[in-house]
């Protein structure tokens, strides 16, 4: 295998580093996509568990934003 470009994301057409970087994501983001991606080709559930840990620290960080957001606009 290698390591710069493993399998797990090379048998992509486009592979998850690159989808991520053109479309300017940002690291939470980011790493749901490539966990989601490789799961079924690495660590499994492992990586399932990673994404959605990284999916729920998304959704804390977007739901503290629309409080304040909503906050800002109630002034």
């Amino acid at each position: 295998m290698d390591a710069i470009t493993p399998h797990h994301y090379t048998r992509f057409t486009i592979q998850p580093i690159t989808f991520i970087s053109e479309n300017h994501l940002d690291f939470l983001t980011g790493n749901v996509i490539k966990y989601v991606c490789r799961h079924d080709a690495k660590n499994g559930l492992e990586d399932l568990h990673k994404a959605r840990r990284y999916l729920d620290e998304l959704i804390t960080k977007t739901e503290k934003e629309t409080r304040h957001d909503q906050q800002q606009q109630d002034q």
